[in-house]
């Protein structure tokens, strides 16, 4: 943990001296009421960021209104991802400038005119050196304005379609509609219009089951009481069925007691089911449509990443089920590593797993034939559709936010699965 902190603080110091050695560079040819005037700005904006982050950790600002703390999240993240850039841009110029100059000590074959032109200059009188800044502070910019920009799409839902076949789903379910949302956080709302906007979306698609994979709080299950009415609105002819993440056990708060952690985990069962939802609790319900069965299997948290609990049980979810001869099955399993980690080992009959947990991260990049975000280096399936033999996941991108109050590339989602 101590290793980790150093490391921090060491990208961060490195960050803004950087950062404000770029600054400098760039304001250095302006009058001096232009050039002293944005220092001092830029020098301000800095320790207020810095101010506002120490007491937000140390208050936790509930006396802030939400759409406040949001607003300065999104500027605070994205001034240091934008130091971050400019502070690894320009320390990769001093690295390579610290080669060349080393270089030129030791190959003395190579001209004094040779080693400065290498170390420095690209041309037309502009030195690479300032032409990296220049680069830097651009880049810098745009991931300022972009975390920026990003808040205008925290409640720009998606509707992801897709349609699948499988040769052992019973002939009363083809046609099947589900709707997954996953990872609502709804500590982070400040918006209850935008939220019912989404919910409208999901029942205009006229679903014949929801799926709720997990995640419906930050940390207290209060969170969620003022958009309780709204939730309950989602409704289906097969029902919502519903299960945990990691964020719905309250693991992430310091309780005055256990008692109190497990009224909030009590609390929060009840408001799934006075919403109309069935919990899955490491358990299963078998649907039917004339003769036709399917089974849908839902378990609690089960992560294979450190950190992560497993509360899941799948066996106890399975108890009796292999006995009911159910052709076809379907699990909600909030984690995605859940999937590879045991599903496709151990249950080889789940036909389709439905997950959330990564959020796309919130950022990257989506465009037709091409999908990044920075999530992918830890969760292997961390958005939309995955197969392994005869076997599917779908990785929901996530209805809400955390943490960063915005999307930026990859944006909120209602998913739609047709099978047929």
């Amino acid at each position: 943990m101590k290793t980790r902190l150093i490391i921090f603080l060491t990208v961060v110091a490195l960050a803004e001296i950087y950062s404000f050695i770029a600054v400098r560079s760039a304001l250095k040819s302006m009058p001096n009421f232009w050039k002293y005037g944005l220092m001092g700005l830029y020098i301000t904006v800095t320790l207020a960021t810095w101010l506002g982050f120490t007491l937000f950790r140390a208050h936790n600002w509930e006396s802030v209104p939400l759409a406040v703390r949001n607003i300065f999240i999104a500027f605070t993240m994205g001034l240091w991802v934008g130091k971050i850039l400019v502070g690894a841009i320009m320390a990769i110029d001093d690295i390579r400038r610290l080669v060349m100059w080393v270089a030129g000590l030791i190959f003395t074959s190579v001209s004094t005119k040779e080693t400065a032109e290498a170390a420095g200059g690209i041309g037309g009188g502009v030195t690479r050196s300032v032409f990296l800044k220049q680069v830097a502070l651009i880049l810098g910019g745009t991931a300022l304005g972009g975390f920026i920009y990003g808040l205008s799409n925290r409640y720009n839902y998606q509707v992801r379609r897709t349609q699948l076949a499988f040769a052992n789903l019973p002939a009363a379910f083809k046609g099947l509609k589900i709707v997954q949302i996953s990872d609502v956080h709804s500590g982070s709302f400040d918006d209850h219009r935008a939220v019912a906007k989404g919910i409208e979306k999901i029942m205009n698609e006229k679903p014949d089951i929801i799926f709720f994979t997990g995640d419906l709080v930050n940390y207290k299950t209060d969170e969620v009481q003022p958009y309780k009415e709204i939730f309950a609105q989602l409704s289906a002819p097969l029902g919502v069925y519903s299960t945990l993440g990691n964020h719905d056990y309250g693991d992430y708060l310091q309780w005055p007691s256990k008692e109190a952690k497990k009224q909030n985990l009590e609390w929060l069962k009840q408001t799934h089911a006075e919403m109309g939802w069935k919990l899955m609790m490491n358990e299963h319900v078998v649907l039917e449509r004339g003769e036709d069965k399917i089974a849908v299997v839902g378990i609690e948290n089960w992560g294979a990443k450190a950190g992560f609990p497993k509360y899941g049980d799948m066996h106890q979810a399975y108890e009796g089920l292999k006995d009911k001869n159910i052709p076809f099955k379907m699990l909600l399993s909030h984690d995605p590593s859940h999937w590879d980690n045991q599903v496709v080992k151990d249950f080889r009959d789940i036909d389709l797993t439905f997950s959330g947990h990564t959020h796309g991260m919130q950022f990257g990049i989506e465009i037709p034939g091409f999908k990044w975000s920075p999530v992918k280096y830890v969760y292997k399936n961390w958005a939309g559709l995955y197969q392994k033999e005869q076997q599917y996941l779908y990785v929901n991108r996530g209805f809400g936010f955390l943490g960063y109050p915005g999307r930026l590339g990859i944006l909120p989602e209602i998913t739609v699965i047709e099978l047929v």
